[in-house]
């Protein structure tokens, strides 16, 4: 199957993912959930590309490359955004979006 070359990469997006989707749930949860509007956001964007990314892969996309150039970009986006908060869901989710953006380069 084509798409076994990028296994560990569809692991990275699928961890970003639910990453991003606990960042997003918890932020919802904060006091100041408006401080909280751009990472929210963020993630959703990050969960919504990765989500596609790891299904486009396991299809076999001829598309690879530059929606790995694309998912890159999101990803960091994201992981810069939650990392200016403190909260421990957006750090473990600025980690999880760091490494998948440094993994879709490998690809992009």
């Amino acid at each position: 199957m084509s798409h076994e070359k990028y296994q560990s990469l569809v692991q990275t997006l699928h961890e970003c993912m639910e990453a991003c989707n606990h960042c997003y749930d918890a932020c919802l949860g904060e006091d100041d959930v408006k401080m909280m509007a751009d990472c929210i956001r963020l993630d959703r964007e990050c969960s919504d590309m990765c989500g596609f990314l790891e299904q486009a892969l396991v299809r076999g996309t001829p598309f690879a490359s530059e929606l790995a150039s694309v998912c890159a970009s999101i990803c960091e986006a994201c992981g810069n955004e939650c990392k200016k908060h403190d909260h421990d869901h957006c750090q473990k989710c600025a980690d999880a979006c760091l490494k998948c953006a440094d993994e879709c380069r490998k690809i992009a």
